[in-house]
C-alpha cells in the first residue's frame, strides 16, 4: 500500500503548477547566475581589485534584497501573478542593459535595476506552492521547486563562459537576456490558464490547511531565531561563494572559464540536495535538518584554503552547494508553515530580504579582508562565525521539529 500512495504522492507533486515553477524559477535565475561566474572576466575587463570585484556582487544583491519586502507587500494585497512576472521579464531586460553598459559605473547601476525588478519572484511564489499541495508535502514541494533555480546557476555558468570567450562577458547577458524575457511573458500565461490564487486558497483551506498556525507559546520567538540562523548562514556562503572564482584564479592558477564550471559544480548540488533535504525535513523536522546543515558549513568553508589539491577545493565547494540548497529549502516550508496565509508573502520578503542584504553588505566586507589578510585568515574568520552563531542559535532551537 505504501508504494501506491507515494506514487500518487509524487504524480499529485508533478501534475499541478510545480511543475511551471520550475520553469519560472529557471527563468528569473538565468540572469542573476552570471554576475559570479563572470567576476573573473569583468574584473579583466575594468582592471579591478578585490573590493571592487565584491561591489560588483553587492549592487545586484543588495538592490535584490532591498526589493523583496516591498515586492513581497504587494504581493499579498496586489496579487502574486503579476509580481512574478515582473520578477522574471524584468531581471531579463535589466540583464540586457548590463549587457549593453560600456563603463563600471553603467554595469553597476543596471545590476542594481536588475536586483530591484526582480526582488518579487521569491516572496511570491512559496505561498501559491505551499496552498497547491498538502501541507505534509511542503518541504518536498520547495525542494523540487528549487531544482529549476539550481538548474539555471548549474547552466548559465558554463553557457556564459563559453559565449564570453567568443563575445565577451557583454554577450552572455545579451544572449540569455531575449529568451528570458520571452518565457516571462508564457510564465504569465501559464499561471493564469492553470489556476488562480483564490482558488488554490480554497483548496488549502478545504485540505485543512488553516490560514493561521495553531497559536504555541514562543512560536513568534523560535520563528525569529530561526529566520536570523537561516538568513545569517545564506549570507555568509553567498559571500563566500562570490570568491570562490577568483580563488581558484589566484591560489590555483586555473583558467577563468575553468573557475566558471567550479560554480557550475556548486550549483548542481540544488538539482538533488534540494529536494532530498525537503523530504528528510517532511519526515524528521525542519529545525533538525537546518541545524545539522548549518553546523557543517563552518568547517567547511575553513578547510577549503587548507587543502593542496584543486579537486580538494572542488569538493569542498560542492559540499557548500549542498548546505545551500537543503537549508533553502527547509527553510522555505518552515517559514510558510509557521506564518499565516495572508502575510506570507509579506513574511517571506522580510525572510528574503535579509539574507540577500546580509550576502551584498558582507561580500565587499570579505573583499577588503581578502585584499588585506589573503585567503586563508578570512575563510577561518568565516567558519568560526558561522560555528559560533549556529551554536547560539541551536540552544533556542534544539528539541524542536516543527
Amino acid at each position: 500500500m505504501k508504494t501506491p500512495n507515494r506514487l500518487l504522492q509524487l504524480r499529485s507533486l508533478f501534475s499541478g503548477l510545480i511543475p511551471v515553477f520550475i520553469l519560472g524559477h529557471f527563468a528569473h535565475h538565468l540572469l542573476t547566475a552570471l554576475p559570479v561566474p563572470l567576476l573573473p572576466f569583468i574584473r579583466d575587463d575594468f582592471s579591478l581589485d578585490y573590493v571592487q570585484s565584491g561591489l560588483v556582487v553587492s549592487a545586484f544583491s543588495l538592490a535584490y534584497g532591498i526589493g523583496q519586502v516591498p515586492a513581497g507587500w504587494l504581493a499579498d494585497r496586489i496579487g502574486r501573478r503579476m509580481v512574478l512576472t515582473i520578477g522574471i521579464c524584468g531581471v531579463a531586460v535589466a540583464g540586457l542593459l548590463v549587457g549593453l553598459s560600456q563603463t563600471y559605473i553603467m554595469m553597476i547601476v543596471f545590476l542594481a535595476l536588475m536586483g530591484t525588478l526582480g526582488g518579487g519572484y521569491h516572496p511570491a511564489a512559496p505561498p501559491i506552492i505551499s496552498a497547491s499541495v498538502e501541507p505534509k508535502n511542503r518541504g518536498r514541494a520547495m525542494g523540487l521547486h528549487l531544482i529549476g533555480g539550481s538548474a539555471s546557476f548549474f547552466a548559465a555558468p558554463l553557457v556564459a563562459a563559453a559565449i564570453a570567450v567568443v563575445w565577451g562577458w557583454r554577450g552572455s547577458f545579451i544572449a540569455l537576456a531575449i529568451p528570458s524575457i520571452i518565457f516571462g511573458v508564457v510564465f504569465y500565461l501559464l499561471i493564469g490558464r492553470s489556476t488562480t490564487e483564490k482558488k488554490t486558497g480554497q483548496k488549502a483551506i478545504a485540505r485543512g490547511d488553516e490560514s493561521a498556525p495553531t497559536p504555541v507559546p514562543g512560536r513568534l520567538r523560535r520563528l525569529v531565531i530561526f529566520i536570523v540562523l537561516s538568513t545569517f548562514v545564506q549570507a555568509v556562503i553567498s559571500s563566500t561563494i562570490s570568491f570562490i572564482p577568483l580563488f581558484l584564479v589566484d591560489n590555483f592558477n586555473v583558467g577563468k572559464e575553468t573557475s566558471a564550471v567550479y560554480i557550475s559544480l556548486i550549483y548542481s548540488a540544488g538539482l538533488w540536495a534540494a529536494p532530498l533535504g525537503g523530504y528528510i525535513s517532511d519526515r524528521l523536522g525542519r529545525i533538525p535538518v537546518v541545524l545539522a546543515v548549518c553546523f557543517i558549513v563552518g568547517p567547511v568553508i575553513y578547510l577549503l584554503t587548507l587543502t593542496p589539491f584543486t579537486w580538494g577545493a572542488g569538493l569542498l565547494s560542492f559540499l557548500i552547494g549542498v548546505v545551500q540548497y537543503v537549508r533553502m529549502a527547509v527553510s522555505e516550508a518552515y517559514v510558510v508553515s509557521q506564518t499565516s496565509e495572508r502575510n506570507r508573502s509579506t513574511i517571506l520578503g522580510i525572510y528574503f530580504f535579509s539574507s540577500m542584504e546580509g550576502g551584498g553588505l558582507l561580500t565587499p566586507v570579505l573583499g577588503s579582508f581578502i585584499d588585506r589578510w589573503g585567503f586563508h585568515p578570512s575563510f577561518t574568520i568565516v567558519g568560526i562565525a558561522l560555528f559560533a552563531v549556529t551554536l547560539v542559535c541551536s540552544m533556542w532551537l534544539r528539541g524542536r521539529h516543527d
